[in-house]
C-alpha cells in the first residue's frame, strides 16, 4: 500500500470519460483524487474495464456532490451548480449523478403523462423542498370528491379542498365540458422525496382536477409551481432560486411560475435559468390554459 503511493490513477477516467460542464477545477481534482484512491484499493493491480471505472466515477461525484450540497445549504446559491454529470467518449451521452437523499434522478420523466397527472416542487412539513405527484381519476358518479395519501396534513387537505372549490365555483369559465355533479373526483398525493405534506400546491391540484375532467394530459416534462387562495389570488413562491434548483435534479425541462414570482428573478443565476421553459400564469385559469395547451 505504501508504494501505491507513488502511482497515480486521476487520469484513470479519460480514456471512457470526461466530466460534465458544473463541476469546478477544485470540484474536478477532488473527483480525480477519489477515482485514483478507489482504483489503488480495489484494482491495486491496475487493471479495469470501463463498466469498472464508470461505477467508480459515479461513486466519486456522488461523494463530491454531497460536499457541494452541503456547502449550498451553508453558502446559498454560490454552490447552486450541483448537478454533477459525466459524458461516454463513444455515445456522448450525457448521464447526471443524483444524490440519493437529495432526490432528483429524473423524478419527472420526459414525455406525456396520463391526464390527470401533475408533478409539482413545494415545501414539505419538514421545511426541505421536495417533489410531489399528484394523480387524479374521473368515474361516473353524482359528484362526490375525495382525496388521499395526505395522512393528517390540515394543511394539504385544506391546499387541495381550495383547489376543488373553486373549480366548483368558476368551472364555466374553463371549459364547459367540465362536469361536477355527474362525475366523481379521486386525488392521490405521492411523496417523492420523503420530505413531509406539503402545503401550497392548490394550484397543481386544480391543473390536475382539469387535466382529468377534460381528459387532457399535462404538456410534456412539466412541473407545476405555485398556490392561490379561494379568491384566486397568486402566492409568490417562497425561496424560488432553490426550488428550481429542485426542478433542475428531478429532470423537469419547462416549469410553470406564478408572474408574481418575476421580482426574485434577480436572486437566480442565469446559468440555472437558462436550463427551462418558464411559463408565467397570471390566474389560476391562465395556468390551465398554459399547462393543459387549451386555446
Amino acid at each position: 500500500m505504501r508504494e501505491l503511493r507513488k502511482t497515480s490513477y486521476s487520469d484513470a477516467i479519460d480514456k471512457y470519460f470526461k466530466l460534465g460542464n458544473n463541476l469546478n477545477q477544485r470540484d474536478v481534482i477532488a473527483v480525480r483524487k477519489m477515482v485514483s484512491g478507489l482504483v489503488k484499493l480495489i484494482y491495486p493491480n491496475g487493471e479495469f474495464e470501463k463498466a469498472d471505472i464508470e461505477e467508480i466515477l459515479r461513486f466519486s461525484l456522488e461523494s463530491r456532490r454531497r460536499v457541494k450540497e452541503q456547502l449550498k445549504k451553508i453558502g446559498g446559491m454560490e454552490f447552486y451548480d450541483v448537478n454533477f454529470s459525466y459524458i461516454d467518449n463513444d455515445t456522448f451521452s450525457e448521464e447526471y449523478v443524483p444524490v440519493p437523499e437529495q432526490g432528483g434522478g429524473k423524478l419527472i420523466p420526459e414525455g406525456m403523462n396520463k391526464a390527470g397527472h401533475v408533478y409539482c416542487v413545494a415545501c414539505g412539513k419538514s421545511g426541505m423542498i421536495g417533489v410531489y405527484k399528484l394523480e387524479t381519476e374521473v368515474t361516473n358518479g353524482s359528484g362526490r370528491f375525495e382525496r388521499t395519501g395526505l395522512g393528517s396534513s390540515r394543511e394539504g387537505k385544506e391546499a387541495i379542498d381550495t383547489a376543488y372549490s373553486y373549480l366548483k365555483v368558476n368551472s364555466k369559465s374553463i371549459s364547459g365540458k367540465i362536469s361536477l355533479t355527474t362525475k366523481d373526483y379521486l386525488m392521490n398525493l405521492q411523496d417523492l422525496n420523503g420530505v413531509g405534506m406539503p402545503t401550497q400546491i392548490s394550484l397543481a391540484a386544480l391543473v390536475a382536477l382539469c387535466s382529468a375532467a377534460l381528459n387532457k394530459p399535462v404538456v410534456s416534462s412539466l412541473a407545476v409551481l405555485g398556490n392561490f387562495s379561494i379568491g384566486g389570488t397568486i402566492m409568490k413562491v417562497d425561496e424560488l432560486a432553490n426550488t428550481l434548483q429542485v426542478f433542475l435534479d428531478s429532470g423537469a425541462k419547462k416549469v410553470l411560475l406564478p408572474i408574481t414570482s418575476a421580482i426574485d428573478m434577480v436572486s437566480v443565476p442565469p446559468e440555472l435559468m437558462g436550463k427551462f421553459n418558464l411559463l408565467f400564469y397570471q390566474s389560476p385559469e391562465d395556468a390551465i390554459f398554459k399547462a393543459l395547451v387549451v386555446e
